[in-house]
C-alpha cells in the first residue's frame, strides 16, 4: 500500500452545469491517497474527516455505555460484558439481552439508515432541505404502514412491506410531478412539502376511519417510538441497513461527481440517470424500513447529514460520518428522553422534533442569508 498526497483546486463548472447548491462550491481536493501495490485500488483519507469520524465513535461508545448500563436497574461495565459474551445467565442477561440492547441497536441502525437517506437526497437535490421528512417520502412510508396496522391488520414484516411500498409510490408521484424539469433542488422541496401535506391528511384520514384502540396505536406510532423494540425490530432494520448501506457507500464516489453537475459528471464517465435512480431507490427504502420500525422519527435524516458535513468539511456527500452522526443523535435523544423525564415513557420522536425544529428554523436563517448574499 502506497501513500500519495493530493491538493489543489478542482475545476469549477459553470452556471449551466450546476444547478445544485452544493455544485457551486469550488472543490478543494486534499487529503492522503492510499493505494495497492497494483493500483487497482485507491483511497482517499483526509486528517479532518478521520479525526471527526473516530470523535464521532468514541461519542457513540460512550453513550452505548451509558446506555446498557443504567436505567432503573444500575449495571456495572463488566456485567454489561459478562451479559453481553454469555457469561451472565441471571438478572443482567435479561436486562442486557432481552431489554436494552435491542433497544439500542435499533436507534443505531434507524439513525443510520436516516441519516444516510437524507444525505442521498440531499446530495442529489442540492438542497440542505431535501431530506426524506421534508420531502415527504417519510409520510408516504407512514401511509403504507398505518394502512397495513388499520385496514389489513398485518404482521410487522407486512407493515415493513406497506412502508416500502408507500415510500416508493411517493417517490414516483413527486417524480411524476417533476417530470420534465429536471432535479431542481427549490421545486422538488416545494412539491414534496405539498405532497407531504396531502399525505399526512391522508394519515389523518385512516386514524378517524380506526377503532378506538387502533387509532390510539396508530397515533403512537406516528409520534416515532423506540419503546418496546425486542430483537424483531432490531434484526429487520439491521438487515435492511446491511444489504442498502454498502451499494450506497460504493456509489459514493459517483454521487460526489454528480454533484458538480450533470455535464461534468458525463464527462467524467458517470451515467447520472441510473446513478441518481440507484441511489433515490436506495434513499427511499432507508426511509421507508426506518419509518415501519420505528414510525417517523423526524429531523434526524434533514440534521446529521449537514452535521457532518460541516464538522468534516468535505467537498463530497460523506456518507460515513453522516451515518455515525445519525446513530449518535438517534441513541443519545432516545437515552435522554429515557433519563431526564423518568418515569415518564415520552417518545423519541417528541425529543427530536424538539431538537430537529430548532436547527430547522437556523438552517432556514443561514440559507436565507447566503441567498440575499
Amino acid at each position: 500500500m502506497s501513500a500519495v498526497r493530493e491538493g489543489g483546486p478542482a475545476p469549477h463548472p459553470g452556471s449551466r452545469d450546476t444547478p445544485g447548491r452544493f455544485a457551486h462550491r469550488p472543490r478543494v481536493i486534499t487529503g492522503t491517497v492510499l493505494r495497492t501495490p497494483a493500483g487497482g485500488l485507491s483511497v482517499r483519507v483526509r486528517g479532518r474527516a478521520l479525526a471527526v469520524t473516530a470523535a464521532i465513535l468514541a461519542a457513540l461508545l460512550a453513550v452505548t455505555l451509558v446506555s446498557l448500563t443504567t436505567g432503573d436497574y444500575e449495571l456495572t461495565v463488566g456485567e454489561v460484558l459478562r451479559a453481553l459474551t454469555g457469561g451472565d445467565s441471571g438478572g443482567a442477561d435479561f436486562i442486557v439481552n432481552t431489554l436494552r440492547l435491542p433497544r439500542l441497536l435499533t436507534a443505531l441502525a434507524v439513525g443510520a439508515a436516516l441519516a444516510v437517506s437524507g444525505a442521498l437526497l440531499t446530495s442529489l437535490t442540492g438542497n440542505a432541505l431535501g431530506s426524506p421528512d421534508i420531502i415527504g417520502f417519510t409520510n408516504g412510508s407512514a401511509v403504507g404502514a398505518l394502512t397495513v396496522i388499520i385496514v389489513l391488520h398485518g404482521s410487522m414484516t407486512q407493515i415493513a412491506t406497506g412502508a416500502l411500498i408507500g415510500g416508493l409510490a411517493t417517490a414516483a408521484a413527486v417524480h411524476l410531478l417533476m417530470l420534465g424539469r429536471g432535479l431542481q433542488g427549490f421545486r422538488l422541496v416545494v412539491i414534496g412539502i405539498g405532497v407531504s401535506a396531502l399525505l399526512l391528511a391522508v394519515n389523518s384520514y385512516l386514524i378517524t376511519r380506526a377503532t378506538f384502540q387502533e387509532a390510539l396505536e396508530a397515533q403512537a406510532w406516528l409520534i416515532g417510538s423506540l419503546g418496546n423494540r425486542g430483537w424483531t425490530h432490531a434484526n429487520a432494520i439491521l438487515i435492511a441497513v446491511a444489504v442498502l448501506l454498502p451499494p450506497a457507500f460504493l456509489l459514493s464516489r459517483r454521487l460526489a461527481m454528480v454533484e458538480m453537475g450533470d455535464l461534468t459528471a458525463t464527462a467524467l464517465g458517470v451515467d447520472v440517470g441510473r446513478t441518481r435512480a440507484v441511489l433515490l431507490l436506495i434513499s427511499v427504502a432507508l426511509a421507508a424500513f426506518a419509518t415501519a420500525v420505528t414510525g417517523p422519527i423526524w429531523f434526524i435524516a434533514l440534521a446529521a447529514p449537514q452535521l457532518a458535513r460541516r464538522l468534516t468539511r468535505t467537498a463530497g456527500p460523506a456518507l460515513l460520518p453522516a451515518a455515525l452522526m445519525g446513530a449518535l443523535l438517534l441513541a443519545a435523544s432516545d437515552l435522554a428522553a429515557q433519563r431526564l423525564f423518568a418515569p415518564a415513557l415520552l417518545p423519541v420522536g417528541t425529543a427530536t422534533g424538539t431538537i430537529g425544529g430548532l436547527y430547522l428554523i437556523w438552517l432556514l436563517i443561514t440559507e436565507s442569508r447566503k441567498s440575499r448574499a
